[in-house]
């Protein structure tokens, strides 16, 4: 996998999923949307770890500085 995510796309991921964690086990979002909420937080923080995005590579974006 080629890497397809910048340093602050990972970062602003990462504090998104901290703040829907949080908010879930505060339990200020409860029930199916709690749920959905969890699942993408997990997305976004599996996704920031390996800095690859599958949906980037589809559309074909790329957050990642160009190396010369």
């Amino acid at each position: 996998m080629k890497k397809n995510m910048g340093n602050t796309d990972r970062t602003i991921r990462i504090l998104l999923a901290i703040v829907i964690a949080g908010l879930y086990f505060g339990n200020i979002i409860t029930g199916t949307l709690g749920l959905v909420l969890l699942v993408l937080a997990v997305v976004f923080l599996l996704t920031s770890l390996v800095s690859f995005c599958p949906l980037y590579a589809i559309f074909g974006l790329n957050t990642c500085p160009v190396k010369k």
